[in-house]
C-alpha cells in the first residue's frame, strides 16, 4: 500500500512575527484548524449535529440494534478522546461525558509540541491541567505523544533524518527527555502512557523510522533508559505505528520487548476504498498487530483511531468498536475533531449516532491495568527498511487551547 498521509497534530515554527496570530486574535474568536477542512465547533451542551443531551437525556438514545447487543453487562475497557492539546481539551472531558449519558471518558490523551527541544521537555505549567485532571481520581490515565526530535513537523530530509537519528543513539539528547521525565514526576503523575515515535513507519515526522531502523531503535532504547533513570517514575512506554505497511513495516522498527510496555496502534479508516475487514487482514493491519503483540506478551492499545478518507463511514464505525470489545486494548482515544470525529465533528452525523449509542449510559469503567515495565536496554539490530516519501500536509492547530503560550510562533496555513 502506498505511504498513508493524513494532518498531522500541528507544526510550529519558530518565527518573528507572533503577529499573525495576534492579529487573528484581533478580528474575533478563531473557530477551528486554519485549512480547508470545516473546523471543529467549541463543545456546548450540543456540540455536534448529534444533539449532546441534558442531565435529564432519555437513558438510551436511538442507534444501531447491533452495537446495543455486543454492550458488555458489566462495563467497558477505559476510552477516551483527543479533545485539545491544551487545557480545553480537559474541559471537554466532562462535556463529553454527558454527552454519552454519564459514560466516563477514564483516558485523556494530548501532545508535546515538537518545534523545538524546550516544548519536548515540558515546560513548566504545560501540562498541569492535564496533572490535576490525572491525579483528581487514581484510575484516570494519561496519554501523553512524546515526539523524538524537535522540527518534528518540517518536512526534514531523510539524509538529516538519518544524522539525528545516529546523534540521538549517541546520547546526544538525553537531556531533553531526562528533564520532561523529571518535570512529569514533579508535577506527580509518573504512571503517564509516553506514547514515543509515534506513526515512526511513515513519513510525517522528522521522528520517522525508515531512514535508519538500527538507529531509530538504538535511539528509543536510550530514551526509555534515560526516562526510566528518574527516581519515582513509573511510566509506560507505548511503541505505536500507523495500520499496514506504511513507508516501512512497522516491525522493523520494534525495539525490543524490554523497552517496550504497550504495542499501539494508530488506525485511522483509510485509504479510500478499504473496507474494515481489508483494514484488519491487511499486511501489518489490525489482525497482524494483535497477534505481533500478543506473541511478546504486551497489552495493545488504540491511541488515535477515527474517520478519514471513506467519509461518513458507519461499517468503518461499527467494526473499530467491536474490534476493541472484542480485543480489550488497555486503552483507546478516539481522535475528535474534523474529519476523525463524532462529537465535535458534524459532518459525520450517522457515525457520530453510532458511537455515542454504543457507549451511552455504559457506566463505571475499570482502571487501566498496569502493565509490567522492564529496565534495561539492549544493543541495536541491523534492520534495512526502503525509504519513505517526503510528507506534504499541513495540521490542524488549536489556537483556542495555548495561544499565549505560542504567541510569536506561526501556524502552518495550506495554500
Amino acid at each position: 500500500m502506498a505511504p498513508q498521509r493524513r494532518r498531522p497534530r500541528y507544526r510550529l515554527t519558530l518565527i518573528a512575527a507572533g503577529i499573525t496570530v495576534a492579529a487573528i486574535l484581533a478580528a474575533g474568536p478563531v473557530p477551528g484548524p486554519l485549512t480547508s477542512t470545516p473546523a471543529p465547533p467549541a463543545p456546548t451542551a450540543s456540540p455536534s449535529a448529534a444533539s449532546a443531551p441534558a442531565a435529564t437525556a432519555p437513558a438510551t438514545p436511538p442507534g444501531s440494534a447491533s452495537l446495543e447487543a455486543t454492550k458488555a453487562a458489566a462495563g467497558i475497557a477505559p476510552f477516551g478522546a483527543f479533545l485539545g492539546s491544551g487545557p480545553l481539551g480537559v474541559t471537554r472531558m466532562s462535556e463529553l461525558r454527558r454527552w454519552l449519558g454519564g459514560t466516563e471518558p477514564k483516558v485523556a490523551h494530548t501532545y508535546l509540541p515538537g518545534g523545538r527541544w524546550i516544548d519536548i521537555e515540558g515546560p513548566p505549567g504545560f501540562l498541569d491541567a492535564w496533572a490535576r485532571w490525572r491525579r483528581a481520581q487514581a484510575d484516570r490515565t494519561l496519554v501523553l505523544n512524546v515526539p523524538m526530535q524537535e522540527r518534528n513537523e518540517e518536512n526534514v530530509s531523510d539524509d538529516q533524518v538519518r544524522e539525528l537519528l545516529r546523534q540521538g543513539a549517541a546520547g546526544e539528547f538525553d537531556q531533553h527527555f531526562r528533564t520532561l521525565a523529571e518535570r512529569l514526576v514533579e508535577s506527580k503523575v509518573p504512571d503517564t502512557v509516553l506514547v514515543l515515535g509515534w506513526e515512526m513507519n511513515g513519513v510525517t515526522y522528522t521522528h520517522r523510522c525508515g531512514p535508519d531502523p538500527a538507529a531509530w531503535k538504538t535511539y528509543w532504547k536510550r530514551i526509555v533508559t534515560t526516562m526510566r533513570s528518574v527516581p519515582g517514575q513509573r511510566f509506560r512506554f507505548d511503541f505505536t505505528p500507523s495500520r499496514g505497511r506504511d513507508a516501512v513495516p512497522w516491525t522493523e522498527c520494534y525495539p525490543g520487548d524490554d523497552t517496550v510496555d504497550i504495542i499501539g496502534m494508530d488506525a485511522y479508516d483509510q485509504p479510500a476504498g478499504l473496507t474494515f475487514g481489508e483494514q484488519v487482514k491487511e499486511p501489518y493491519g489490525l489482525r497482524q498487530h494483535v497477534d505481533f503483540a500478543e506473541a511478546h506478551h504486551k497489552p495493545i492499545s488504540y491511541p488515535e483511531w477515527g474517520l478519514f478518507r471513506n467519509g461518513d463511514n458507519t461499517d468503518y464505525m461499527r467494526g473499530m468498536l467491536a474490534w476493541i470489545e472484542e480485543h480489550k486494548p488497555l486503552y483507546n482515544t478516539l481522535t475528535d475533531y474534523c474529519p476523525h470525529g463524532v462529537w465535535q465533528c458534524a459532518q459525520n452525523p450517522r457515525s457520530s449516532q453510532v458511537y455515542r449509542s454504543f457507549l451511552y449510559g455504559r457506566g463505571a469503567q475499570p482502571a487501566a491495568p498496569a502493565p509490567t515495565v522492564s529496565t534495561s536496554a539492549p544493543g541495536p539490530t541491523k534492520s534495512t527498511a526502503p525509504t519513505p516519501e517526503p510528507a506534504g500536509d499541513c495540521p490542524a492547530p488549536d489556537p483556542a487551547d495555548w495561544v499565549k503560550y505560542w504567541l510569536g510562533r506561526k501556524f502552518c496555513l495550506d495554500w
